[in-house]
């Protein structure tokens, strides 16, 4: 006899490119930047030393728009051999301010999706990772702050931060969903603690979070092409 499965009480959801575009913005600055430093590299070279400069910082600089202004600033600086002056760094800098500005506009399905779990009385979550006042604005910005009883703002999403939520909130890894693009982030984590871990594929996808295919192996997930079908796999 199949065990039925516990109805969640906590679904959480992730907020860049799952409720709306977050990575798009990125690559389009990235392209930016490479024609301002084409005189120092191809667009190869430029690109895979901006990226080798993030994640060396990251455990300083965590995630999001200010970090990867400063991975700008300092990539500059590296391929300039410190060269470059306050006037070509003046660009690099507005170009980042504007990632902490974008217009915010959920992706196709989110306030279907949200609508729908809140008339059904489900518990909701976002459950970020970044920069605080970043994160926070983005959820303003978004207008659908009101369909989330918790907002949850983390600097990592591995399975130590996913416990601490589990415990926080006194909730059954079990009666957790996870719902998001990132297989690294969103979905390996929390199928590790037992609970269950939607995907929803996104495009593009920013490097560090991809996931060699080994490491899905035996991992119990579930995917959704389009937000909405968590709809059926919910009810």
């Amino acid at each position: 006899m199949t065990t039925p499965t516990p109805r969640p009480r906590l679904i959480a959801f992730d907020a860049d490119d799952t409720l709306w575009p977050n990575q798009p913005h990125f690559d389009h600055v990235e392209t930016q930047v490479v024609a301002l430093l084409a005189a120092h590299g191809n667009a190869a070279h430029i690109g895979r030393e901006l990226y080798n400069v993030q994640r060396r910082n990251m455990h300083l600089f965590g995630y999001g728009a200010k970090s990867f202004m400063l991975a700008m600033v300092e990539t500059a600086i590296q391929l300039t051999n410190g060269a470059v002056t306050g006037r070509e760094l003046q660009p690099l800098l507005d170009l980042g301010k504007r990632l902490l500005d974008f217009p915010i506009e959920p992706l196709p399905g989110v306030v279907e999706v949200l609508t729908e779990l809140t008339r059904r009385g489900e518990p909701l979550m976002v459950l970020t990772k970044g920069d605080l006042f970043d994160q926070e604005s983005k959820v303003a910005r978004s207008g659908l702050g009101d369909f989330f009883a918790h907002v949850e703002i983390v600097s990592e999403k591995n399975e130590a931060t996913y416990q601490r939520i589990l415990t926080r909130y006194g909730v059954h890894p079990e009666e957790f969903v996870m719902i998001g693009n990132s297989l690294k982030s969103d979905i390996l984590p929390v199928a590790r603690l037992g609970a269950r871990a939607i995907h929803v594929p996104y495009h593009p996808v920013w490097i560090h979070e991809e996931v060699p295919a080994e490491q899905l192996a035996g991992v119990a997930y579930h995917r959704v092409e389009v937000l909405t079908d968590v709809l059926v796999y919910l009810k």
